[in-house]
């Protein structure tokens, strides 16, 4: 964007010739256009063309946040720059998931005297470091830090417990048991943690829930606003945030209006719980409230909970049905306005009147949807996914139809059996592929292009007044869609083996293939798309359509589209690409995958990748190829294939990829595994938990957390 020297007095001049010359533009318009530089370039690069740039690039504007957390091409030497020219005007700093800088940059922080927020997550920090970082930030306010095996908080200074007793914001992403520094602060307002801790180290001894000796120093609650804690799979998460909320059942804070738990499976209620439930019915009104699955079903908890101004719900998983949804929580349909963020995935009673003596698959109550969207019209991201929320017959009382009067949205979540038309289940005959068992198919001849060319005949084939066409059109402004299967799993769960096997899609999911697909082109400002189980895709028609109308899509995520065994899609999603100039992250999770020199090709225009993840049982791929496309694509930091390939070939392809290509790519994450090695679960804990919470393990993001949780 911009060049120095010479070059930039000749572009001057010839600007001038033609009647434009950037440099006349207002300061408050070139501001505008540099908040979009990263930090980094603004300083070390573009204020060193001219005077004037040289001005404005220190802009207080510009200066006071700096965001790292996904300039990849930082390293520590820009770091240290970088806070010796501006550290002492930076206010706010976030470094989070700069997995690849060495620990002692770290230290160039002490330069920034003025920092309020830093982020941290995902760096490498001792407690040495971080006490002697700390003991120098003394107007700190917020901060993120990982708590790795061998932290030691007897090793933090007076000075450095001085500067946490002021911190108001902590969110702790904890290895391995402990309190952390939540003992330290004694003025905590927002709490955020994430347990991250395996059952096993890596010697295969089992691990305890208990903290360390020396970490008995109880945690300060008592001006807390804001709890969420975030548990990954295992069963010493479970025992290590039962200490944390220990402290909780004795007293809860007054001021507490969030209280959030995300625990996947089964999270028992114990007896300090209970209490802890007990005391917030009485003493608090929450604006947020999401709670493990076993806490909610079977008990009249919600029916004693009191709300102020919700703007956060999530009952995932919960067996809550539609009744209670309406009485309990949305107090009869009454307004609710400030609710923007609803998580209802994999609860799949939510849409009936009771639970008892109904099946998963009978169709939902439309008056119950349409009372949570009368109630509830504000609504900015809905998650439904992981259920069967299968629509009557009645005319305009399709989910999809009351669906479109949320014209807020901005993340929606479906399964793909809720958006199909009723008439076209009932009345057309099952298409071909349904009748064809999903695992070997008739190959397709490589060359011909066997969809349709352009949007208009792709309407030719499905008429644009079905229930899901007209959705996709009235969500004009919406940013983010999932559409995925209700019974599909990803072939690489955490912490467990690989699934081998999968279950078939819903029946009434069984017509949702290309020209559903095609009607999501029509969401002009769509940046992530996830598909996943669209067992009548035949041939991908509808991604053309997407590349070509989505400009502005960022993230896409495709799993199991089609029949099972091949790669129906395959020639769509090639010309797809070509048009896909702002993705950044691709996950392909397909079996029988042919990553070869012909995908590598269409992939290597997309100019902006920067993530790549390919899940693949008994899929192949091209050493020679995947070698080309990282030497073309100079963005891509991140190689993620999982595939069908001996351990052999996928170590001699990781090695020469990094070999070739990581001193000039200091943030380059590569891992090449066979998919069904049994070693796989030991590959997948090395993956830095960026790239692995974002894009490498399959799972719903819609309403995962509230909005604007963390900066």
């Amino acid at each position: 964007m911009f060049r120095s020297g010479e070059e930039v007095v000749s572009e001057e001049s010839e600007e001038e010739s033609n009647g434009v010359n950037l440099m006349e533009f207002s300061d408050e318009i070139l501001l505008h256009i540099l908040s979009y530089v990263p930090c980094t370039d603004l300083v070390l690069n573009v204020r060193r063309t001219c005077r004037k740039l040289a001005t404005l690039c220190l802009d207080k504007s510009l200066t006071h946040t700096v965001l790292l957390q996904k300039d990849y091409k930082v390293n520590k030497d820009k770091v240290k720059q970088l806070m010796r020219d501006i550290g002492k005007e930076i206010y706010q700093l976030n470094m989070a998931g700069c997995y690849w800088l060495p620990s002692s940059t770290i230290d160039h922080v002490t330069r920034c005297k003025n920092l309020v927020k830093l982020n941290l997550s995902g760096c490498h920090v001792t407690s040495l470091r971080l006490s002697k970082m700390l003991s120098t930030l003394q107007h700190l306010r917020s901060l993120a830090i990982d708590v790795n095996p061998g932290f030691d908080a007897s090793q933090l200074s007076s000075e450095c417990k001085a500067t946490l007793s002021r911190v108001s914001e902590l969110k702790q992403t904890l290895y391995t048991p402990s309190y952390g520094v939540v003992p330290c602060c004694t003025s905590l307002e927002k709490l955020l943690l994430y347990f991250e801790i395996l059952d096993r180290s890596r010697e295969g001894f089992m691990l305890s829930g208990q903290l360390m000796v020396g970490e008995s120093n109880v945690p300060h609650y008592q001006n807390l606003r804001i709890f969420y804690a975030r548990l990954a799979p295992g069963y010493v998460n479970q025992e290590v945030v039962r200490l944390y909320l220990a402290v909780l059942s004795d007293r809860t804070p007054e001021n507490l209006h969030a209280f959030l738990i995300s625990a996947p499976g089964s999270f028992a209620e114990t007896g300090a719980t209970k209490n802890l439930l007990d005391s917030m019915a009485r003493n608090v009104r929450l604006d947020a409230l999401q709670l493990p699955k076993a806490w909610i079903n079977g008990s009249g908890l919600l029916q004693h909970l009191k709300f102020n101004n919700p703007f956060y719900f999530s009952f995932s998983r919960c067996t809550l049905s539609g009744g209670h949804l309406i009485q309990r929580v949305i107090n009869g349909g009454k307004d609710l306005k400030s609710l923007t963020s609803l998580n209802l995935s994999g609860c799949v009673h939510c849409l009936a009147p009771e639970s008892l003596f109904r099946k998963a698959e009978d169709d939902i109550d439309s008056s119950i949807l349409e009372s949570l969207v009368v109630s509830c019209c504000n609504l900015r991201h809905l998650n439904l996914s992981a259920a069967h929320h299968h629509s009557s017959e009645s005319i305009g009382n399709h989910l999809c139809q009351l669906l479109s009067r949320l014209k807020h949205l901005l993340s929606l979540a479906l399964p793909v059996c809720s958006i199909t038309d009723v008439a076209a289940t009932v009345e057309k005959p099952p298409t071909a592929p349904s009748l064809v068992p999903q695992t070997f198919g008739r190959k397709v001849r490589i060359g011909i292009q066997t969809y349709p060319r352009n949007l208009a005949d792709q309407a030719n084939q499905k008429i644009e007044s079905s229930v899901f066409w007209a959705l996709m059109g009235s969500l004009r402004f919406l940013e983010t869609l999932e559409i995925i299967g209700s019974s599909f799993s990803s072939a690489m769960p955490r912490n467990e083996p690989a699934i081998r096997n999968s279950l078939p899609p819903c029946v009434r999911a069984q017509s949702v293939g290309d020209s559903e697909v095609a009607a999501i082109s029509q969401l002009t400002y769509l940046q992530s798309l996830t598909l996943a189980q669209l067992p009548n895709i035949l041939t991908g028609s509808g991604l053309v359509n997407i590349g070509l109308q989505c400009q502005h899509l960022r993230t896409l995520s495709l799993a199991n589209l089609g029949m099972m065994g091949k790669v129906v899609y395959m020639s769509a999603l090639m010309d797809m690409l070509k048009h896909c100039k702002c993705l950044r992250d691709l996950r392909l999770e397909q079996p029988y995958f042919c990553a070869g020199a012909q995908f590598f090709q269409a992939l290597s225009h997309c100019s902006s990748l920067q993530r790549l993840c390919i899940v693949s049982r008994s899929g192949t791929l091209q050493s020679d190829a995947v070698m080309s496309f990282m030497a073309n694509c100079l963005e891509v930091i991140m190689c993620h294939m999982f595939m069908g390939e001996s351990l052999t070939v996928c170590k001699n392809l990781q090695q020469s990829i990094v070999r070739s290509f990581q001193a000039e790519r200091p943030a380059l994450n590569v891992v090449i595994f066979p998919l069904l090695h049994e070693d796989l679960t030991e590959v997948i804990r090395d993956v830095p938990m960026r790239h692995l919470d974002e894009i490498t393990l399959f799972k719903s993001r819609v309403a995962e957390e509230p909005p604007n949780l963390w900066w």
